[in-house]
Formats: C-alpha cells, structure tokens, sequence
C-alpha cells in the first residue's frame, strides 16, 4: 500500500505546498495573527476550531469551498505575518497559540506539536517576513488557483552558451560482447539509530518503531530487521547490506549513493543529530565499500528537513554547518578540486575517468518544501548556469556526462522554473548527457525527456532508483546499472539493470536476511534494449498491456504488499514516467473522468518524502 508521508497532518513545513489542506491556512492564520491578549488567542482559537470541526464534519469537503477558505486564510495570514516581522514577543505569544491549536485539532499528540512548531517557528516566520513576493504571488504557490501566482518560469531563465547544438546522433545498442561497467546505486538509507525490535510499529506519529513510540493502534510489533510500516532502517540492517555489497563490491567500478541519510523524525532533529547520522554512515561505508563513491544530497540531511538557505543567506541561518562537514567527508572519495562547489552549493563536477565526467547537483534549490527559495527562486547559488557551462566544456572535450541528484527533475515538487530550464539543459545537451541517476520517491521507475520542438521524440531518461529504507510498505532495495564500458566509441548510456531487494517478512521470520535479485529489466520487460526510444515503446506498451502494467506496478514499489492500482493510479503513474518537466500536462492521457487537477492530487495524497 501507497501511504502519505505521514498518517494525519504533516508539520508545517511538509503542509506548505500541499494543496487541498484548509487545515494549513487555519496553521498560518494563527501563526501569523498578532494576539495582543489572552482572549485575543482564544477568540481565534473558537474561530479555528468552528473552521476545523466544519472540514472535519465534511461540511467543506468539496474542492471549491475548501480552495476558497484556503485562499482566503492564506492572503489574510501573509498580509498580517509580512506586517508584524520583526516582533518577537507577538511570534513567542503565537507559538504558544499554535502548539495549542495543533493538540485542539488532534493533528498529532503534544509532543509532535510541540516539536514541529520549535523547529519550524523561526525558518517560516523568517522568510514569509523577507520575502519580496506579494500575499497573492506566495498564495499563489501555495494553494491551487489562488490569487495571482508568481510564476518563476516566466521570469528567469538561464542563458546557454551560444555554441549551436551539433546534429543529433541517435544511440545504438552496443554490439555482442562490448565491455559493459556496473554502477552500484544506493539512496534513501534513512537510518534510525534509535530503532528498537519489539517497539510499537503504528504509534500516530510519522516515524515509529522506537523505544519512546507512543502505544498507538497497537498491532503487530517490529521485527529485527525492519518494518513496512512507520519505521526507517535499524543500523544492523544497513549494516548487513553494506555486508553483502563488501563481498561482491569487486563486480562494481563505483556506487552512486543520492543521498537522505537521515530518519524520518523531522519534529525533533538537530544540526548535531544530522551530522553524527551523517558520520555514522559515512563511516560504514568506508569500512565496507572499497571502490569510489559519488554522493549526493538529499532533502532529510539539514535541520530543519528541507531547509537549504541558498549562499546568500549568512550568519546563524547559513547551511555552511552543513554543507562543510559534506565536503569534509565527500573528498575523502571526491578530487579536492571539488571542495570549493561543495562548501558553496553541495554540487560538484568529477571526472571518473578519460572520456566519462560525472556531475552531482543540489536539488534542494528546485524543492518546493524548501521555504528558502521564497527568498529568490532564480538559479540558487548559480547552479543550472554553472551546470550548462560544465556540459560545454565536456561538449568541447568529448566526454560524456552522468549526472547524479536526489529529487526527480519532474516530479511536482520540484519548482516549474528550475525543472523547466533543466529541461532545456538536457535538450540542448542530449547527446553529451550519457545517463540520469536521482531517488528520493523510494519507488523504482524511471523520467523520460521528449525533444522540445519534436515532443514525439523521446532524447534522455533520468532513472529513480529505490530506496534501502523500507518507509512505507515497500522492501529494502538497492539496484545496479549496467554501462556501456569503456572502448572507443562507447555510448556510456544505460544497457542493462536489475533491482536487489531483502524480503522484510522473510528476514524477520527466519533472522537469516538475503539480499535477491529481483528482477533484471530486459529479461522481465522483453527488452532488447534500452535507448530513451526503446522505454518510450515501453510506455506505450504499458498503456495497452494490462499483465505488463501490474508487473511494473510490483516492481514499482519492489514486490512489497501494495493496493490494487485503479484507472486514476494507472494514468496519474504513466504520465509520470513520461514527465521530466514539473507541472506538465503535456505528456499526459487526460480524459473527463481523469482530468491534471486529478492526477496532481492523486500525486500528493500518494506521495514519499
């Protein structure tokens, strides 16, 4: 089963641009209301909590009413926050409203209340009160057709060097016995030291399976070695992987690991507790892993989760606490030429070896989670213009690119403008751009890129890797990409892959965990090959062959226990797969009875983070 994020509300960072949640703009509201009394607080309160019991009573349950008091709360909210910046005394007061408001609504128990609002206080507060956009713009961007947006994409784009694109060539599949190299692909560990065997696996919180996990539902307790359910990775099991991989790790020329090193306790996280995880991690995988490593990173690695201040953000809010400790580490893997990018924007270019440079982005700078942005959303820390300069030279040189990332260009949570003028780079750049790699959804599938003038002509893939974490009901997995090797002339694209899993029931039946193929893909899909034309057949063919699509399905979410996968669930996951570019219809098979607003909502109900 495909579950949100968390099981009732999120905190406010994670709500922020989720649509259809009135319950958010009643949060701002209150948070940015100025109480000057007790009564003052209370008064707002009885008002909220009317508003509340309303949505809750299903008395707003249809998409106008709820999109109309989601606009209307939001404009109010921001107009009086942006008014009231700066006072701290009226920021404590609200605070102290809001946790109370949290435990009024039952939205989670006292401690996540607690706990979300001491994290998220200050970062929410402070850029809803610098940001240059209006109510309406941030509103905009916020809730579904509210006031007038503000629309990064019409307002920046990056310029591409003025070299014209050379004349496409069309990869080939790779004669019969052509070397091939094989990339280990790690992502989304999210470790849990705190992970406890015996602990409550349903608790009503968003991470459970630990020793202080509230009692909850009650139900089945956790085995040893995960659980599909609210549980992150126990450090025994990474352990094991790690294991496993040391002993074949001769069969890989390096791993690409992208990142979200982190559990899932976003309500009580410290800048101290994301780096011991880090090093604790980080370590591991030095003990076990004797071939180079590319890492790079995700949304879970700072605190607050998804907070990246862009470079000129300074003081106590920069991410240099952060982004340091990842140069400091990533370098021990990494050319030292790559420290200074790392320390400035946790990006860097490395070249592998003569003919194949890989590059990590930061794709916390396209994250609509991070409040950051709201700040300037144009090109943070000049990245996708530094990212088209390094495609030129490897262009001018002859060398190949892989590029590695943690969120998905075109999944919804990526800011139209950044996913947009990506877009662009991989179209301008199809033939140096070799292969994608990215995570983050902790599903297995894949992103294909259509060229922008011929939009029947599929020219790149970004392929999504899942996850080692088992969060939620999914088994732990990893996958290895096999690459056209090196000869002269190779593509360097992606030939072959197959997807490692460790059945959690059977580990935890027997205490004797296996890490087992669980499929190769172009033995499972009858594929040949595997150029961006032959996964646009794929696509095709999953559109028409049901007994195709539920295969796919299964593999998706890597053979764990899933619901069955209606008509709205079977357009809303083709389009994806045909969507590299964020909040694009384009692509997409849309009918009266499934319509985009639909499959956006779909997306966000059904989402991991």
């Amino acid at each position: 089963m495909n579950v949100p994020c968390f099981p009732t509300v999120p905190g406010m960072a994670y709500v922020l641009f989720s649509t259809g949640s009135a319950l958010f703009c009643a949060f701002l509201l209150l948070v940015a209301s100025p109480p000057t009394s007790h009564s003052d607080v209370r008064t707002d309160m009885e008002k909220l909590d009317a508003l509340g019991r309303a949505i809750q009573g299903g008395r707003l349950s249809d998409a106008e009413s709820v999109s109309t008091w989601e606009c209307s709360l939001c404009k109010v909210a921001l107009t009086i926050v942006k008014e009231t910046y700066g006072e701290n005394e009226i920021q404590d007061d609200v605070a102290a409203a809001l946790t109370e408001l949290c435990i009024l609504f039952r939205l989670q128990d006292k401690t996540l209340c607690t706990g979300w609002m001491k994290e998220f206080k200050h970062e929410i507060v402070t850029v809803i009160g610098q940001t240059p956009l209006s109510p309406a713009e941030v509103c905009g961007l916020i809730v579904s057709d509210c006031g007038s947006p503000y629309n990064p994409t019409s307002f920046w784009n990056i310029s591409l060097p003025n070299t014209p694109k050379p004349p496409v060539t069309p990869p080939k599949p790779p004669k019969p016995g052509a070397p091939v190299s094989r990339v280990l692909f790690l992502s989304d560990v999210h470790v849990d030291p705190l992970y406890k065997p015996g602990a409550n696996a349903d608790c009503g919180e968003p991470l459970c399976c630990r020793n202080s996990s509230p009692p909850g539902k009650g139900g089945p307790t956790v085995g040893k070695w995960g659980d599909y359910r609210y549980c992150d990775t126990p450090l025994w099991t990474l352990e094991n992987l790690l294991q496993h991989l040391a002993e074949k790790q001769s069969e890989f020329d390096y791993v690409v690991w992208t990142g979200d090193i982190p559990p899932h306790n976003i309500w009580n996280q410290s800048r101290t507790d994301q780096l011991n995880v880090l090093n604790i991690v980080s370590d591991m995988m030095m003990k076990y892993l004797n071939i180079p490593i590319y890492p790079a990173i995700g949304n879970h690695e700072s605190a607050p989760t998804n907070s990246f201040p862009p470079p000129f953000v300074t003081g106590k809010d920069s991410i240099s606490w952060l982004y340091d400790a990842l140069a400091e580490t990533w370098t021990h893997w990494t050319p030292v030429s790559t420290k200074t990018n790392i320390e400035r924007g946790a990006f860097y270019s490395a070249l592998v070896r003569p003919g194949l440079r890989l590059i990590s982005i930061n794709t916390n700078y396209c994250y609509s989670l991070n409040w950051w942005l709201l700040l300037n959303t144009t090109d943070p820390a000049g990245q996708l213009q530094w990212l088209a300069q390094q495609l030129q030279q490897a262009e001018d040189t002859g060398e190949k690119v892989h590029i590695i990332g943690h969120i998905p260009p075109g999944t919804g949570e990526c800011l139209s403008a950044w996913s947009w003028n990506y877009y662009r780079i991989i179209d301008r750049y199809e033939s140096t751009v070799a292969a994608q790699f990215f995570g983050h959804t902790h599903s297995d599938h894949f992103e294909l890129f259509y060229d922008m003038k011929n939009r029947t002509r599929p020219t790149n893939i970004a392929y999504i890797g899942p996850s080692v974490t088992p969060y939620q009901y999914l088994n732990p997995g990893y996958k290895v990409y096999e690459i056209d090797g090196n000869y002269t002339g190779s593509s360097l694209h992606v030939v072959n892959q197959q997807t490692y899993i460790m059945n959690l029931t059977e580990a935890n039946l027997t205490d004797k965990p296996s890490w087992k193929l669980e499929y190769d893909t172009k033995e499972a899909y009858n594929m040949s090959s595997m150029t961006p034309v032959d996964w646009d057949k794929f696509v095709q063919r999953l559109e028409k062959d049901n007994e195709l699509f539920q295969l796919f399905y299964s593999y998706y979410y890597k053979s764990a226990p899933t619901q069955p996968c209606d008509q709205k669930c079977r357009t809303a996951l083709i389009c994806d797969l045909k969507t590299a570019r964020s909040n694009d219809p384009s692509m997409c098979t849309l009918t009266s009875k499934v319509s985009w607003r639909d499959l956006q909502n779909y997306r966000t109900a059904n989402r991991l983070c």
